[in-house]
């Protein structure tokens, strides 16, 4: 299943809830950020969260890019199963160890 996000709260809710279904990969990831960034421009006062409850697949790539969007924009990323918890915490882990220069 291809990825598939759709909105389901808004500013009158006390903030956005984006459902994101199926596979995450870096190129979706890096959609989802840029969309998350829109929604943070228009609305700034509204908590972005993400529903990753029907998430089947992410790859470590994804998972840095959800890191970042936590970290940057304050993201919340909820309903997580446990293997994309997983995923989210070694990127999560890989972001804070010093680069080899």
């Amino acid at each position: 299943m291809p990825t598939r996000i759709t909105q389901l709260g808004d500013e009158r809710q006390g903030g956005v809830v984006l459902r994101v279904e199926g596979k995450l990969v870096r190129e979706d990831a890096e959609l989802l950020e840029r969309v998350c960034a829109d929604i943070t421009r228009q609305q700034p006062d509204s908590r972005v969260t993400l529903d990753l409850a029907d998430l089947t697949f992410l790859d470590s790539e994804s998972a840095a890019v959800l890191c970042r969007m936590r970290r940057q924009q304050n993201v919340v990323l909820d309903g997580l199963q446990f293997f994309v918890q997983r995923v989210v915490e070694l990127a999560d882990r890989a972001e804070a160890l010093p680069r080899a220069v």
